[in-house]
């Protein structure tokens, strides 16, 4: 199978090295552009195998499955400009999560899935959030599906719950990361430890954490549990979690979905003119 990507950004580029990595795909077998071509070379440069060219339309003419990682509010005219080069046997695959597959289907005649995927991807971990159009085969979608399991855990969900499950999934990594960088800078405002070791340590434990989560030796409530000897001294420093972190959270979230609501109604003036 041959793999196009429009667009080599921060997504594209890990989504790229992730597979390659993954040992899924060969670079003989990718073809890619970028609006900056330097940015397409540079990826060659460490895999040279790979097909640079300059336009979308010569990445389709080349692909079996063409993933668009470019700007949501850029899919639509891309998608104008390539109407007439995508075939029926092929599959366009959007990264983006305002944009639907029906929207997508609405103005090509190949194949459609959407695969939001997650900067821990890179590592061959984390989740990608599958949604696949009426018109995705079920070739493709096993194909797909087979891909992305070499780099993540695939799951399917309904269009209903994308923005929250990207928020956990895309999102959460740069928000738990903000989170612990607060946490460590607190450790070293409030003691002697140096930063470099109090980041070496949270990370590590972080590490940690995630390898019981992975292997299923705690849940999130039995890890705490755990932890929280009754009259220890990690209890009193939830009391503290307990009475100071209020509706954070939520209000995170509500700013999240009225960012994504917005960048709907763009996108469905776009569809709809």
């Amino acid at each position: 199978m041959n793999i196009g990507f429009i667009g080599t950004g921060n997504m594209g580029k890990i989504l790229i090295e992730a597979l390659l990595e993954s040992k899924k795909i060969q670079p003989e077998n990718i073809t890619i552009t970028n609006r900056t071509i330097k940015k397409a070379d540079a990826i060659q440069a460490q895999h040279p195998s790979i097909k640079v060219v300059k336009t979308a339309k010569e990445v389709v003419q080349h692909s079996d499955v063409i993933f668009l990682c470019v700007k949501p509010l850029d899919i639509h005219p891309l998608l104008i400009q390539l109407k007439h080069d995508l075939q029926p046997d092929q599959c366009i695959v959007s990264i983006t999560s305002p944009i639907s597959v029906e929207q997508l289907e609405s103005i090509s005649d190949c194949q459609v899935a959407r695969i939001i995927p997650s900067i821990t991807n890179r590592a061959l971990a984390g989740v990608s959030l599958f949604t696949y159009g009426k018109s995705c085969s079920k070739k493709y979608q096993q194909a797909l599906y087979e891909l992305f399991s070499a780099i993540s855990h695939p799951v399917i969900i309904d269009h209903s719950i994308t923005r929250i499950a990207s928020d956990i999934v895309s999102c959460g990594p740069a928000f738990f990361s903000f989170l612990l960088q607060k946490f460590v800078a607190a450790a070293v405002k409030e003691t002697n430890i140096s930063k470099e070791t109090a980041t070496e340590l949270a990370g590590q434990m972080i590490m940690g954490m995630g390898k019981l989560l992975e292997k299923e030796i705690f849940t999130l409530p039995t890890l705490q549990e755990k932890v929280s000897v009754k009259g220890g001294v990690t209890g009193e420093g939830i009391k503290v979690l307990e009475a100071e972190i209020g509706p954070l959270f939520e209000h995170m979230f509500q700013q999240t979905h009225a960012k994504y609501h917005e960048d709907i109604e763009q996108i469905h003036r776009q569809f709809n003119a």
